[in-house]
């Protein structure tokens, strides 16, 4: 089986939106996947917050590519259901998107994810967002 790092890895690389945005893969361990956003103008909406479709784009990512880490070799992940929450303007620094997979299933995975935004060159966070997320598995056939 491939390693989980670089599988994610080489999904993630493939991904136009998120190199649109800016997004970068920060950390993959095993049901757990962490996707860094730094705070830029394009991302922003008419109050100069970052957008939420921004910030739910991250965290509907770090949810999926959490699922994949449990998916087996030969299949992929897409999103079937998601419920976001914004819980504060976005006005940090910078953001980090959590995604973990809180039970994982043969077609479908269970995920909960949060976005923090960071403040003072990251010394201290808020969570702006949080998601619960249904991913499900499907054949890697292109």
């Amino acid at each position: 089986m491939h390693d989980i790092q670089q599988r994610v890895s080489e999904s993630f690389d493939a991904q136009g939106l998120m190199k649109t945005l800016g997004a970068t893969l920060a950390f993959v361990g095993d049901g757990e996947v962490h996707i860094a956003l730094p705070n830029a103008k394009q991302l922003s909406q008419q109050h100069g917050y970052v957008h939420a479709g921004a910030v739910a784009s991250i965290v509907d990512a770090a949810c999926g590519y959490a699922a994949l880490t449990r998916a087996p070799e030969g299949y992929g992940i897409v999103t079937a259901e998601y419920k976001v929450n914004f819980l504060r303007p976005a006005l940090g620094d910078h953001f980090l998107a959590v995604g973990r997979v809180q039970s994982s299933g043969k077609l479908l995975t269970v995920c909960t994810g949060e976005v923090r935004q960071f403040f003072d060159n990251g010394s201290s966070y808020k969570v702006v967002a949080l998601m619960q997320a249904t991913t499900a598995t499907v054949s890697d056939v292109q």
